[in-house]
């Protein structure tokens, strides 16, 4: 089932892009494995997800943590943790 996923900040940079849409194998359970995953799809996701535990993430506009399973998410956004001010 395709995803779109949203990059913020340094994520995005890294990769190169803010949005993509992604299609990944049934194996990829969450939204850890997913971000394993996607390590391996070029040289700037492997930067950008070198340290798994610097990132957050949201499915559907929810912030949820790193082991949420995927279910049926439409939408998934990662980006570095934010502080406000």
């Amino acid at each position: 089932m395709p995803i779109t996923m949203l990059y913020f900040a340094w994520v995005r940079e890294r990769i190169g892009t803010g949005e993509e849409r992604v299609d990944p194998p049934e194996a990829v359970r969450n939204v850890a494995d997913l971000i394993e995953w996607l390590a391996q799809q070029s040289d700037g996701h492997a930067a950008a997800f070198a340290e798994p535990a610097k990132l957050r993430a949201a499915i559907d506009q929810t912030f949820v943590p790193l082991d949420a399973l995927l279910g049926n998410a439409r939408e998934i956004a990662i980006f570095p943790p934010v502080t406000g001010g």
